[in-house]
């Protein structure tokens, strides 16, 4: 997709878009579905109306996209990528759905045996014969900001999980999105339905080609029936001169149990709005987050856990680490609506500045209208502690290793949340790769 010259280069970007979605909307699976077919314009017309969010916005004010929005996207070169998908799946059980450029590579998936009543499969494959089932829980126009808009009417394809009553999948779902060209834009959009009793465990990992300029945006939708347990997992690890913008939204029925891990390790600019609401009693969730910036990268997180019913818990915990001249934002909001009494609810996020010019900007907030509630809530930002460093050296360690044994540890406190140890260890692999010494910190088999 290539920007038409126009006066202002802010409608011209604007107008690329809708050129793109005329193009594309057609083509796009599901485009004999009526209601997604409408759905699906009425997004494109309300992003055309609002177009990009703007620091002016509030949930917006630390994060500007407008270099994204003045950038240019085409479907060049595709680079290949069968080798780079088979390294991830190596000695890593699960069920493999891969992704490539938006679209769904059959020949690089996976998805195996699955147990009976557990439906995996790609949007694309999915609207023939389900098409009413998936508007249940596909979203609307009006949802989100408007970039959550631009993603419904562009997506072209992502993941349907469906578990019906009861149903365990005892190894992981793994969606891995990797963009192929270079100055490419897709977007993909994930709808995980875990019926009552349901268990499993889902992965996104996103990965780019070296150096790619490619815009991705990736919509999650989670529904959780009464007693289901979803743990997810998103690892991000797109190329360094990447856009990326990703939303997981979450609604829980009574007494289920919502996880999710978000590690923000790569790309220019990485915005992750991640929101539960808690639709009946006795629900939990935790968010877990770690992000990693260097050179001038940004990174965003936005939360926000509704407890608009009564003894429901969660714990949320995000760590930061941000080098050279990047920066880090955490906004966490917990809302407790009137009546939610038996609310425990705990925020924290904490910061490591590597450098003078590094920045983070913290806001944990608490909005609350019921009494008989357990909350807190807080920040920290720091350097690296100078005593801890000195006792390192005073070991006999170079001041480089210490610094990295004292980095990873920071990190640590994190990625020990994540109870799968494929998973976990693949996540630590992922933040030693990023230390200048973390090869050394590799444990001994």
């Amino acid at each position: 997709m290539s920007g038409q010259q126009q006066a202002s280069p802010v409608l011209a970007g604007l107008q690329a878009w809708a050129d793109t979605f005329g193009r594309r909307a057609g083509n796009l699976p599901g485009a004999g579905v009526p209601w997604l077919a409408d759905a699906r314009r009425q997004a494109l017309d309300r992003f055309m109306s609002e177009g990009w969010p703007t620091p002016r916005i509030e949930a917006w004010r630390h994060t500007s996209l407008a270099p994204l929005a003045a950038a240019a996207f085409d479907d060049g070169d595709v680079q290949p990528v069968a080798q780079r998908v088979a390294a991830l799946k190596a000695d890593m059980p699960g069920h493999w759905l891969v992704f490539v450029d938006g679209g769904f590579d059959v020949a690089l998936s996976d998805i195996g045996a699955l147990p009976a009543g557990a439906a995996v499969q790609p949007l694309s494959q999915a609207w023939a014969d389900h098409a009413e089932t998936l508007r249940a829980v596909y979203g609307d126009a009006g949802e989100g900001h408007s970039t959550s808009a631009l993603n419904l009417a562009l997506a072209s394809d992502g993941a349907w999980i469906r578990l019906a009553r009861g149903v365990v999948v005892e190894q992981p779902i793994h969606l891995v999105c990797v963009a192929a060209s270079p100055r490419a834009a897709h977007f993909l959009r994930h709808l995980i339905q875990a019926e009552a009793g349901a268990q499993a465990t889902v992965v996104e990992h996103y990965v780019g080609v070296p150096g790619a300029a490619n815009f991705r945006h990736a919509a999650t939708r989670l529904r959780l029936d009464q007693d289901a347990r979803i743990t997810h997992l998103k690892l991000q690890q797109e190329s360094e001169q990447a856009w990326h913008l990703g939303e997981i939204d979450a609604i829980q029925g009574r007494g289920s149990t919502f996880v999710s891990h978000s590690v923000s390790l790569g790309a220019r600019l990485a915005r992750h709005d991640i929101a539960t609401h808690f639709a009946d009693e006795r629900c939990e969730t935790l968010l877990n987050g770690l992000y990693y910036v260097d050179q001038r990268r940004h990174v965003d997180h936005h939360t926000l856990i509704g407890h608009e019913k009564p003894r429901c818990v969660s714990h949320e915990t995000y760590r930061g680490i941000m080098a050279d001249a990047s920066h880090g934002v955490f906004s966490g909001r917990i809302l407790v609506a009137p009546g939610a009494d038996g609310t425990d609810a705990i925020q924290r996020n904490d910061s490591l500045l590597l450098s003078r010019i590094a920045k983070s900007d913290a806001r944990p907030e608490l909005e609350i209208y019921a009494d008989d509630v357990k909350c807190a809530h807080g920040a920290t930002v720091g350097q690296i502690d100078e005593d801890s460093l000195f006792y390192l050296r005073s070991r006999g360690l170079d001041e480089a290793l210490a610094r990295d044994i004292l980095i990873y540890a920071f990190a640590a406190a994190s990625v020990a949340r994540i109870e799968s140890d494929p998973l976990r260890q693949r996540v630590e692999r992922a933040v030693r790769a990023l230390l200048p010494g973390g090869a050394v910190l590799e444990p001994v088999a």
